[in-house]
């Protein structure tokens, strides 16, 4: 585990690899990434199996995970060579302006999609001409580590991506308040984020921050229920609930309520939790004892679930996927209601729970689905095109889907709104993040 002294020594390898990485010319830099996605690639498997040792993803997550690494490299690869300043008309003179790479950025890693999520971070700061120094979570540092050997392999330079496996209290914070680290990304919780962005803050330190989420998922009662049923647990129970962007919070109109509870149970039950390494496994294990004892205490003694999924006896830290059915009397916005139930619709729970509340109107499913500090994704399921864009409009969320429940693709920014965080990863305009613009005029009279 990597000290402050350790870290110093990285930052300080860094900022010489730098110096070389930015004047390599644009073309070279492409090929250098091209060359290290066809690594990635011809390393997919064993990134996947690392993945499912470290994590407990599925086989068909980690590889897609494995795939998206890949995938992430060959998109920004393209950037360098693209990546254009422009020409401005002044008088007197010509006025051009540059991107400039900002120098080390630091990565900060959370444990739930370790590659991918280090990968967002690494690819396109690499591509503006910075150097990297990665800190992955303490308790999933096998990929990053793999990814930095493949790094190598590729013909980066040395010392162009490192990685540092250490606590966030010591190797992290250092690279957080390191003067000579002019950028963090950080995904994680808003609770550390919010000390990130006070520390980045006292240094004037540029920041990038995806943090928390409570994500609605609406469901119209005009919605093709066969689909929104069907979709609906995997929108919450992928990865174990161990997603930033699960919807799980679910309101549904009240017409269709009480047939949508029944059938969403009946789904719930074919959820498939179980060996990792099986393809037919849909859900895993949670991460590690501690955040099975988080997650289990929001669905304890005080409530009784609608309904619960299977999970297997044995070591393992499992927990049933499990839905939560509102409680009579309960009014998320004025407070009444059952406390425990409350807790689990307002707190990023981090595991395989779904709340599940009614709502009348359009208006009232929009007062819902705001009434969170998060902002960071959901869903609307609709057959009303003019509702679809109305309510879409209308939620405070960085990442929405209709009839759908997808919220990352590679070339298309990712963020939040309010609490779940700042600024935007991924996408064609990511490079921004990880540059300074620079305006040079040159006179001619």
């Amino acid at each position: 585990m990597a000290d402050a002294a350790e870290v110093d020594r990285a930052v300080e390898r860094a900022r010489t690899a730098f110096r070389s990485w930015r004047a390599t010319a644009p073309g070279d830099r492409a090929r250098l990434l091209r060359r290290f996605a066809r690594v990635v690639d011809e390393h997919a498997d064993e990134l996947a199996r690392l993945e499912i040792a470290n994590a407990g993803h599925t086989i068909g997550n980690a590889r897609w995970e494995a795939g998206n690494v890949r995938d992430v490299l060959d998109f920004y690869a393209g950037a360098p060579e693209r990546h254009h300043g422009a020409q401005i008309p002044v008088p007197g003179g010509v006025d051009v302006t540059f991107h400039e790479p900002l120098g080390v950025v630091g990565v900060i890693v959370p444990w739930n999609f370790p590659m991918v999520i280090m990968m967002w971070g690494v690819a396109p700061a690499l591509a503006a001409g910075n150097a990297v120094i990665v800190k992955p979570a303490e308790w999933t540092p096998l990929t990053a580590l793999r990814l930095a050997e493949l790094a190598l392999e590729a013909g980066l330079p040395e010392g162009v991506l490192q990685v540092l496996p250490g606590a966030g209290e010591v190797a992290g914070a250092r690279l957080v308040e390191h003067p000579d680290v002019p950028k963090i990304v950080f995904t994680g919780s808003t609770e550390v984020g919010r000390r990130i962005a006070a520390t980045a803050a006292a240094r004037v330190k540029r920041v990038t921050l995806e943090l928390g989420g409570k994500s609605a998922n609406i469901v119209f009662a005009d919605a093709d229920l066969d689909r929104a049923v069907a979709s609906a647990p995997m929108a919450v129970f992928d990865n174990s609930g161990q997603d930033c962007c699960a919807r799980s919070r679910l309101l549904v109109q009240r017409e269709i309520y009480d047939d949508f509870l029944e059938r969403l149970a009946a789904a719930v039950r074919e959820v498939r939790v179980g060996d990792p390494l099986d393809p037919a496994t849909q859900m895993g294990p949670l991460v590690s004892a501690e955040h099975l004892a988080r997650v289990a205490s929001f669905a304890g003694p005080g409530l009784t679930p609608y309904a619960r999924g299977a999970r297997p006896e044995g070591p393992g830290f499992w927990f049933a996927p499990t839905v939560l059915a509102a409680p009579p009397g309960f009014d998320p916005l004025s407070g009444d209601g059952d406390p425990a139930f409350r807790r689990a619709y307002e707190e990023e729970i981090f595991g395989p729970v779904v709340t599940v509340v009614p709502f009348d109107g359009e208006e009232r499913a929009v007062r819902l689905a705001n009434a969170t500090p998060y902002g960071l994704s959901g869903s609307i399921w609709t057959s009303d095109v003019g509702r679809a864009l109305r309510v879409a409009r209308a939620v405070e969320a960085g990442n929405l889907s209709v009839n759908s429940h997808s919220s990352v693709r590679y070339w298309t920014p990712f963020g939040g709104f309010k609490q779940s965080g700042l600024g935007r990863e991924l996408g064609p305009d990511a490079l921004a993040a990880f540059t300074e613009t620079k305006n040079v005029f040159i006179a001619t009279e």
